[in-house]
């Protein structure tokens, strides 16, 4: 899919002092200082990674204070759309991270992130592409170099082959699925689920939402 360019957008990014644009910048700059220098304080870090336009982890960050959020897209023109929803969220425990998710065991320390989220990526559908999608062994790498001890990885996605790709190579990673769902509505709206925009028009057209929890 072709992403619209948003005019003004890279400014608007710059210029908002909730937002990290990443060229440019040196990930050791941020890398386990998130806490000290950014959020300030010591509560656990959460990531998003393909945030979209946000509707998810700004419902998280205004729902949990005591966690800090960062919300992760790598195009300019789909976080841009984010800004203007998070003037109007009255907390500090949200920033925004423009970067390829490639890079992001140059910004976050070994066990800085205690939970990450994956909603609805990108599924990469021919098999030559399979090392690009979220989900695959190549990504789980780099999660595993920064995701706590104890921590998590939440996937939902409306794609059942993507999904099925990904709980093999989450098993094959040597990865423990907690729990995963092929149709987490299907008794009606999930409780204590947060729906992204691609969510609430999926579930309205009745297809099936998969969700998996899994940890190493």
């Amino acid at each position: 899919m072709r992403l619209r360019n948003v005019k003004g957008s890279q400014e608007k990014i710059l210029e908002n002092p909730y937002t990290i644009q990443t060229d440019g910048t040196n990930g050791e700059d941020y890398k386990s200082l998130w806490n000290k220098n950014i959020f300030k304080n010591d509560n656990p870090i959460h990531i998003e990674i393909g945030m979209g336009k946000g509707q998810f982890i700004m419902g998280l960050a205004a729902e949990n204070p005591d966690i800090n959020y960062i919300g992760i897209e790598k195009y300019s023109s789909v976080l841009v759309r984010a800004l203007d929803k998070r003037e109007s969220l009255e907390t500090d425990n949200l920033m925004f991270l423009r970067m390829d998710a490639e890079d992001i065991a140059e910004y976050f320390a070994p066990g800085e992130v205690s939970r990450i989220y994956l909603n609805f990526s990108d599924p990469w559908p021919k098999d030559r592409h399979a090392k690009r999608r979220l989900t695959s062994s190549q990504f789980l790498a780099r999660y595993d170099k920064i995701l706590a001890k104890d921590g998590h990885i939440q996937f939902k996605t409306d794609n059942r082959p993507l999904f099925d790709f990904s709980l093999e190579e989450i098993k094959d990673a040597g990865w423990t699925i907690d729990m995963y769902d092929f149709n987490l509505h299907k008794n009606g709206p999930a409780k204590d689920n947060i729906m992204t925009e691609y969510e609430e028009k999926f579930f309205n057209q009745g297809k099936p939402i998969c969700k998996l929890i899994c940890h190493r």
